[in-house]
Parts: C-alpha cells; structure tokens; sequence
C-alpha cells in the first residue's frame, strides 16, 4: 500500500526525537543528560537531525519534569529547528504519537528517533530518508553478528534462526505521515501497543525496507554503553 508522495520535490519532513523513559538500566545516571565529549546525550541526537539537510522541524518528547531544561538546553546550543518540546506518555507508542501530532502541517514524513542514540550519522539520516520516499516506511538497520536461539519457557533451545537473515533494527524510522497515523488508527481499534515503530506500520499490513545502519549508532542503555559512545566520540575528534 502506498500513499501519494512525489520524488521531484524534497518533502517537508518533520524529526521526532523521544527521550521520555526513565534510564531504569543506568545505575542511577540519567542517560539523557550524561554528557559525551562535553555535549548531552539528547543534544548530540538532536544535533543530527539540525545539521541534516532532510530535516525542516524537530520535535522533542521527553519527561514533564525535563521540559524546562531541555528548553534551556535548546537555546543554548542554538537549535533553531527544535520547533516545539511535550511531554512524553505511558508508553512508546504514546509518546511517539504526541510529539507526530504537534507537526507542521506542512509535515509529509516522521523521522522517529531514539533520543539515547547520540551517534546516529547523516549517512544514516539520509540513506533512511531516500529508501523512506521510495518505499513509504523504512528503518536504519544492522546485520545480526551473532548467532541467535529461539527458547522455549523452560530455558531449552528451539530453534537457530539463519543468521543471514537476522537484523538489528535502529532508528531513524522514516515514514510517511499519512501511513503512520493511518497505522495508529488500525491499532487503536485493535487495543495493540507497539514498542517498536516499525511493528506498528507492519500491523497495518505495510512492508517496511531496511536501510543501512551503522554498528556505532548505539543505544545508551547500560553505563557500559557511555563508555562505548564516548570511545566513538574521541576517534571522531582524532579524524
């Protein structure tokens, strides 16, 4: 199923940046607010999406409380596509839903992204951007490098799915406006809540392509992980 879109004209597309959970893996840290290489874990995912050329308004959800320094946050590092900041909902699917209401518009395309993936590059912006306005939905993706079993309840293995075939997804997750909130519709009705964007598009019945990712576009989930992007970071400042 494909919506009406148009290749001639680079559509107004709108980011959406989610960064309303609550870091329950981080010991205590707010992953948000860590800070890689000087700069805030939600402003380098922010940055990405200002310095893309794709990219025309940025919206950012985020825990109620952290509203007012976000703002600060924003005028401070000059982010001037950064058009409107809400909070976030009980669920992912909710918080996604209302920062994708609050677009311009104008909007033809949602840029959903994890705001604690700071090292997301614009060659991933773009690649998912292009394979969105070809295919209507798409999503940064990475080869599975390791080997993975299906287990059953009582912790035996079932199955070893080809690894060929398996993929780590990412985000961005780029899709078309109309589908996604078409997409929203369909499972409002049918009571399902997704925690994964590209689920949601796929319970519509609408294929969602997989573009390249990047094995450094990481999720800050662990401390472990700020060690890791900070090492990321440090080799940037290096080339």
């Amino acid at each position: 199923m494909f919506f009406n879109r148009s290749k001639d004209l680079r559509p107004y597309t709108t980011a959406v940046i989610v960064a309303a959970g609550n870091s329950e893996r981080m010991g205590g840290i707010d992953k948000q607010m860590a800070e890689i290489g000087g700069i805030p874990v939600i402003i380098r995912s922010v940055m990405a999406f200002e310095n893309n050329g794709n990219i025309d308004e940025i919206i950012v959800v985020c825990r109620e409380n952290d509203i007012p320094l976000f703002m600060d946050m924003v005028k401070d590092f000059e982010l001037l596509k950064v058009s409107k900041i809400t909070k976030g909902g009980e669920t992912r699917q909710e918080s996604v839903m209302l920062g994708a209401k609050l677009a311009n518009e104008e909007c033809q395309y949602l840029a959903i992204h994890d705001g604690a993936r700071p090292m997301v590059t614009q060659e991933v912006i773009n690649a998912c951007m292009e394979d969105a306005r070809e295919y209507g939905a798409a999503t940064a993706g990475v080869k599975c490098k390791d080997t993975i079993k299906l287990v059953n309840p009582e912790g035996f293995v079932e199955q070893t799915p080809d690894r060929g075939r398996l993929y780590i997804t990412q985000t961005p997750q780029i899709f078309e406006r109309e589908l996604y909130f078409k997409a929203l519709e369909k499972a409002k009705e049918e009571g399902k809540c997704f925690t994964d964007d590209c689920q949601l598009v796929e319970n519509f019945g609408h294929s969602v392509y997989l573009s390249q990712g990047d094995y450094q576009n990481i999720k800050i989930t662990t401390p472990d992980d700020l060690v890791i992007a900070q090492a990321i970071a440090e080799e940037e400042e290096i080339y």
